[in-house]
């Protein structure tokens, strides 16, 4: 299949200058005369169907939609200015592949005869309306967590002083035992203020990282462990090049993940067939955080175990939320932090029987 990079397509320099801009869009866009014979196509249009942009440019752009005419009569009425704009729902045919539900927006420019056509893939405009919402969230949990944390925090020092200087003057030891539960929780709730503080308290140490490194490095924890009943596969792409990332941080991230799978396993592990899955991989011309990106990352962390409960699948970065009892509910957000502050993103696809999490993280 050629892309955009391919040999065939034009080189940056060749695009003419008013049209260099859309190259940076995510969204498939084409430039088109009023009869429907293409002028332009970026990248991504080139990339969505698989062929460069030199096979793209001077055929007639309706051919590769189920419904050609659908097209055909909104370039006409673009062309007579019967709309500035117009949108509607189709079907873009690609070749080897199955027809993608698009949502196309046909709009006229101020130049004469050209008109442009945005295609936007109803999954990819989903998944980016879902992405959005989970930055969101993840601002304002990042906002709320510091804002509670300082609070909860000033109290409880002086809640354990107090049960401190408390103990000093009481007398008996049935006495002392009730001080020491004071002080015993104090500092059991002051450790999680510290975990709810960690991604904000520290500086980001970026540096050049292996990602495999990262990897082994949690191989090796996760295998001491749980030394019995889990088996652990390696699946990893080493053509991947390093990346400039916070080392620590993104050790602890897929550390998170993987704890909180093998204790989802506990059954499998006992019974002796549970599997744990690292799995690297580069992808290339991928969107993710309203931005495009020519080459990226994707961790994922595959477990064999029941999946995330549905009760709390839309909220599982949360934090506070955790799917087992005794959970902290502080792992995944943490780790999802971290992410973010690699420009990147956690996605979770889970079934009774396959949980995969996937980190997404931008490649020089």
């Amino acid at each position: 299949m050629r892309t955009g990079s391919g040999p065939d397509s034009h080189p940056p320099e060749t695009v003419p200058v008013r049209f260099r801009p859309f190259d940076r869009l995510a969204t498939l866009v084409a430039v088109v005369r009023e009869d429907g014979i293409v002028v332009f196509a970026n990248s991504a249009l080139e990339d969505a169907l698989g062929v460069s942009r030199r096979t793209i440019e001077a055929s007639q752009f309706a051919d590769n939609f189920v419904e050609r005419q659908t097209l055909l009569n909104a370039l006409h009425g673009a062309g007579v200015n019967e709309f500035a704009a117009l949108r509607y729902d189709a079907w873009l045919n690609r070749p080897s592949h199955d027809p993608l539900p698009v949502h196309v927006i046909v709009t006229q420019t101020e130049s004469r005869g050209e008109i442009i056509v945005e295609l936007l893939p109803l999954e990819q405009q989903a998944r980016q309306d879902r992405e959005e919402r989970l930055t969101d969230q993840a601002e304002a949990n990042k906002e709320l967590i510091r804002n509670l944390a300082h609070e909860i925090k000033n109290p409880l020092g002086g809640i354990r002083g107090a049960a401190q200087l408390l103990e000093m003057e009481i007398e008996g030891r049935g006495l002392t035992e009730y001080t020491q539960v004071i002080i015993r929780e104090a500092d059991r709730l002051q450790s999680l203020v510290d975990r709810l503080l960690a991604p904000h308290r520290f500086p980001h140490r970026v540096m050049d990282v292996n990602i495999h490194e990262v990897c082994e490095r949690v191989r090796s924890l996760v295998v001491a462990e749980f030394p019995r009943g889990l088996k652990f596969v390696r699946d990893y792409d080493t053509s991947i090049p390093e990346l400039r990332a916070d080392r620590e941080q993104l050790i602890q991230t897929v550390l998170n993940i993987a704890r909180n799978a093998c204790q989802a396993l506990a059954e499998r592990i006992a019974a002796g067939d549970a599997c744990l899955t690292l799995r690297t991989r580069v992808v290339r011309q991928v969107t993710f955080g309203k931005q495009r990106y020519r080459l990226a990352l994707e961790l994922h962390v595959i477990d064999n175990g029941p999946g995330v409960p549905d009760s709390i699948k839309d909220r599982i970065f949360y934090p506070l939320v955790s799917g087992r009892d005794g959970g902290s509910g502080l792992g995944l957000t943490l780790a999802q932090s971290f992410v973010q502050q690699h420009h990147g993103m956690i996605e979770v696809d889970s079934v009774p029987g396959r949980t995969d999490f996937k980190i997404l993280i931008p490649l020089p």
